[in-house]
């Protein structure tokens, strides 16, 4: 008997060992493949390339804001590359908004490994691009979808922090924390304390101070609603939801959100 309950924790601790060395194998998958914006749903975007405070010369896509409108910063989740995104910020492209899709450290061909830390760097320097081009961070919506939900809150609490808060934050089916997000895949082993790349929204959320706007599909299998309305309760004031019947993970758009999205942001930012 002590032979097979060693035999079974040594089979467990093994797969929790190979879960912690193997976990960013598992959260992050970039795409490769990304071609030029002119191939895209969204020709009017150019390529731009970004430099990092580590030394990366980064791929993103951008266009100008037309005069009066705010600038949505697009995080992806964690899967493809920003010409997967194409087709989601049309209708942004279309309202006159300028788009900035921020391609990721190992993504889409970029140079680098991904992770939470290289991601935030990643982010600081699409802004500071930003900023080089003459658009402030009251004209910034942080647009965060799934795994990008993490980097989008943690600047708009770095911005707050500044004193220069952001115009607007729009979460897509977030998470409180990635280790949040874990345990609810994993419940056999203690993911919170095995997670490193911790995505922590929930500490940062109700320091924001700008508008936040949060929807979620019902039927998310990926990330479960509960998540995301837990911390639309840690989030302040002003603040909207949109929990979607029927819809689930990446689907959203099928269900207006795109609509929504743009009628909160009109509501909460100068034009």
């Amino acid at each position: 008997m002590m032979s097979i309950l060693a035999g079974l924790m040594a089979a467990y601790l093994g797969l929790v060992g190979l879960l912690y060395v193997a976990q960013r194998n598992l959260m992050y998958h970039p795409g490769s493949a990304v071609g030029t914006p002119a191939q895209s749903a969204v020709p009017e975007m150019r390529a731009v390339q970004v430099s990092t405070a580590d030394g990366l010369n980064l791929t993103s896509w951008y266009v100008a804001a037309r005069a009066g409108k705010p600038t949505v910063v697009y995080y992806q989740g964690n899967a493809g590359t920003v010409a997967d995104r194409d087709w989601k910020v049309r209708p942004y492209v279309d309202q006159g908004y300028g788009v900035f899709l921020l391609g990721y450290r190992g993504y889409g061909g970029n140079p680098g490994s991904p992770s939470e830390d290289g991601f935030y760097a990643d982010a600081a320097a699409g802004l500071a691009f930003l900023e080089a081009n003459g658009v402030p961070p009251a004209q910034w919506v942080l647009y965060g979808e799934s795994l990008g939900t993490g980097i989008a809150v943690e600047h708009a609490h770095r911005q707050a922090g500044k004193g220069a808060p952001v115009g607007a934050l729009v979460l897509e089916a977030p998470f409180t924390s990635m280790g949040d997000a874990a345990a609810g895949h994993y419940p056999y082993v203690p993911a919170r304390t095995l997670v490193r790349d911790k995505y922590d929204s929930a500490a940062k959320i109700a320091a924001v101070r700008t508008p936040v706007f949060i929807f979620h599909g019902e039927r998310d299998g990926v990330v479960p609603q509960k998540l995301g309305k837990a911390l639309f309760e840690m989030a302040k004031s002003p603040k909207q939801s949109n929990w979607i019947a029927g819809a689930g993970h990446n689907n959203l758009y099928d269900f207006g959100a795109a609509k929504a999205v743009i009628e909160f942001i009109n509501q909460h930012t100068a034009r």
